[in-house]
């Protein structure tokens, strides 16, 4: 594992466009130009959950690039962390729709997902991985 890196910018790019594109663009076309029925809700929170992880797949790679306590990150890790944020930023504005949303439950819920992310990697990390 010492040889190998994490993905590149270039190489998680073209998920970021997939992702972040439809998805500020579903945003933009929901909140501008439709109204907020039942229907609309829902489209709104699967465009902003496709919209934060396209947004957060680069930061996350770089971030796995730049710190890897774990060893190196592979694009899947960087996809599962990226719709882990995008997921936590559709629950906590659902939870604020609600009038729900506390900030002791968004450490606890934020607490949670990383403590769900350290589990998965320290698995990962456990498992035998044959060079290629």
């Amino acid at each position: 594992m010492e040889g190998k890196h994490s993905p590149s910018f270039k190489s998680v790019l073209p998920l970021a466009l997939v992702l972040g594109i439809p998805g500020w663009i579903g945003l933009t076309y929901l909140m501008t130009r439709t109204i907020p029925d039942l229907g609309n809700r829902w489209l709104f929170f699967i465009a902003l959950v496709f919209a934060v992880t396209g947004t957060a797949v680069p930061i996350v790679a770089y971030l796995n690039r730049v710190a890897t306590p774990f060893g190196p990150a592979t694009f899947e890790i960087v996809a599962r962390e990226s719709t882990i944020i995008g997921i936590y930023a559709g629950i906590l504005l659902w939870l604020n729709k609600g009038q729900v949303l506390s900030f002791g439950l968004a450490i606890i819920l934020a607490v949670g997902l990383i403590l769900i992310e350290l589990l998965l990697r320290l698995r990962y990390r456990s498992e035998w991985h044959p060079d290629a």
